[in-house]
């Protein structure tokens, strides 16, 4: 598997968050994003900034969140049985940032 994609599977709300390798650098909140909400595919996910996906009431309303990370390919399809690397529950948005810190994103 070639990997091209940092990712975030939002357990509760069965949420992916696909961080691509190259391209992001300067304040998480400003990080392209792709948004895969429960069965769609990463190509009918929604492009966003980060920011924005973490101000979503979905996210900021229903804390903690247990968020699993895994490297994904370039293909489209869903991760229903997913092999996380890490498993954490985060509490707040500066936990989700230590996360990210911790996977050198």
């Amino acid at each position: 598997m070639d990997t091209k994609y940092k990712t975030f599977h939002f357990q509760e709300i069965d949420w992916f968050l696909y961080f691509p390798l190259e391209g992001n650098k300067g304040k998480y909140a400003d990080y392209n994003v792709v948004l895969v909400e429960g069965n769609e595919t990463r190509a009918r996910g929604k492009k966003l900034k980060l920011g924005e996906v973490l101000e979503k009431p979905e996210i900021e309303r229903n804390y903690p969140h247990t968020v699993g990370y895994f490297k994904a390919s370039d293909d489209s399809g869903t991760y229903s049985n997913c092999v996380y690397l890490e498993l954490r529950e985060i509490q707040t948005v500066e936990e989700f940032w230590g996360f990210l810190n911790a996977v050198n994103l």
